[in-house]
């Protein structure tokens, strides 16, 4: 039976690079490093980065919206964004969804997310205001039927 989510493991084409961005700008601690890789980790979660040739450069993926997101405390994200913003990043999307969000790029182009929230905070706004077709409840809400649901 699983227990959660164990790590991310993040294909990287500047290791050196990767390791300086995770640690100065997302406050991970290094607890590794070796020539193709290092580990790192943020609060309980932790971070493989792994050096990977055939890793394209931030700019020339195409985009979905399939990203990695951090928590954050609220009194933190005003000052979480000027920082990553003094560091450069780039953002690629801007918050449409409930509680404050910065959405931006890693150097390697992984699709990022700083959150203020949990998910009793998301359901309970989606409570609120459902997105189309959405259902609440354990079995009945996840159990898939021939109809498409959208979100």
């Amino acid at each position: 039976m699983l227990t959660g989510l164990n790590h991310l493991t993040l294909a990287v084409c500047d290791l050196q690079r990767s390791v300086q961005f995770y640690r100065d700008v997302l406050a991970c601690t290094c607890h590794a490093q070796w020539d193709t890789g290092a580990y790192l980790s943020v609060g309980d979660f932790w971070l493989c980065l792994s050096l990977d040739p055939a890793r394209n450069s931030a700019h020339s993926a195409a985009r979905d919206y399939t990203h990695y997101a951090f928590g954050i405390e609220q009194q933190h994200f005003a000052d979480f964004v000027v920082h990553a913003q003094k560091h450069g990043v780039i953002a690629w999307k801007n918050n449409r969804s409930e509680g404050d969000s910065f959405y931006f790029l890693d150097p390697d182009g992984h699709q990022l997310e700083v959150h203020v929230g949990s998910l009793a905070s998301r359901i309970a706004q989606c409570k609120a205001a459902p997105y189309a077709g959405m259902r609440f409840g354990d079995v009945q809400a996840c159990h898939t039927s021939n109809a498409s649901i959208k979100t």
